[in-house]
């Protein structure tokens, strides 16, 4: 289904009763709603939540939002940061954010408990700071809260490929950092992979998301602010985003509640699904 949100489309699903409390789950870099494990939805609407996915903007089936005259290619996001010249974002993490409000409005919630991921897990960051008015709670997940260096954004950023190649470096992606202890098989990586790259892989959009990241500065002083439930989830086995990023960020928010979770790595497969599930509905039931 798609709604117009804050200017532009964006792709949700909406599962569970919705008399039920509203948890909007947000998606990672570059990722689509459909990355999201079945059986993390169910394990969440069996326990008692109205749960809303989507696609961020730029991937997916969601708006497209590009800058006009400014390439995102990898090549030219390179050749500026090595001349020393800024990243131009297309747009800011508080798009982002209000992209999530916009949404929210739309379907006539209130207010609702927020999880995000990786990039979701910094939106959901700057959702706490800018809109706390929204939330019933944050959880945090294998995210982190200081500047990203430019380095960064030329090891990341990504070149326009075909399926093939696309499908290819995600099996070697999730070699790297996947989760050692929940595994999932070659086969569904790559499944899921062509799924996503026929509904809308694209590189230049990735891009701006992460200039959208690395253009938004720091948020360390501001997460000292936040006077919600907030539960931080991290991967003692992330090498993308490290535990101790995740660490530091329950200790400057108030009141947070850390876990980290042994054999975790970089995603949320079906296996680790029930555990973070429980962990979640724990944290909400008693804090919330």
């Amino acid at each position: 289904m798609q709604i117009l949100v804050n200017s532009i489309y964006i792709e949700y699903e909406d599962y569970g009763d919705n008399t039920d409390p509203a948890l909007v789950l947000i998606r990672g870099l570059g990722s689509q709603l459909i990355h999201w494990p079945k059986n993390f939805i169910s394990g969440l609407v069996e326990v008692g939540y109205r749960v809303i996915i989507f696609d961020n903007r730029d991937i997916g089936l969601s708006s497209r939002c590009p800058l006009n005259g400014v390439p995102y290619d990898k090549q030219s996001i390179i050749k500026k940061i090595d001349s020393g010249q800024k990243i131009m974002p297309a747009y800011s993490l508080d798009d982002m954010a209000l992209d999530v409000i916009g949404l929210m409005n739309e379907l006539d919630i209130a207010k609702a408990h927020i999880f995000g991921m990786s990039l979701g897990g910094v939106i959901t960051q700057v959702l706490a700071i800018n809109y706390p008015h929204r939330l019933i709670s944050a959880t945090i997940v294998m995210s982190a809260a200081k500047l990203v260096d430019s380095n960064r954004i030329k090891q990341v950023a990504l070149d326009h490929i075909g399926k093939d190649e696309y499908i290819s470096n995600a099996v070697y992606e999730n070699s790297l950092w996947g989760n050692p202890k929940f595994p999932v098989s070659e086969d569904y990586v790559r499944d899921l992979a062509g799924k996503a790259y026929d509904r809308g892989a694209d590189s230049e959009g990735v891009n701006r998301q992460f200039s959208a990241i690395f253009s938004f500065g720091d948020r360390r002083e501001a997460l000292k602010l936040i006077d919600l439930p907030c539960l931080v989830i991290h991967g003692e086995d992330d090498v993308l985003v490290l535990p101790e990023e995740g660490k530091e960020i329950s200790s400057l928010v108030k009141g947070s509640e850390l876990r980290i979770i042994s054999g975790m790595g970089h995603e949320i497969t079906p296996m680790l699904s029930p555990i973070i599930v429980n962990i979640v509905h724990e944290f909400l039931k008693r804090r919330c």
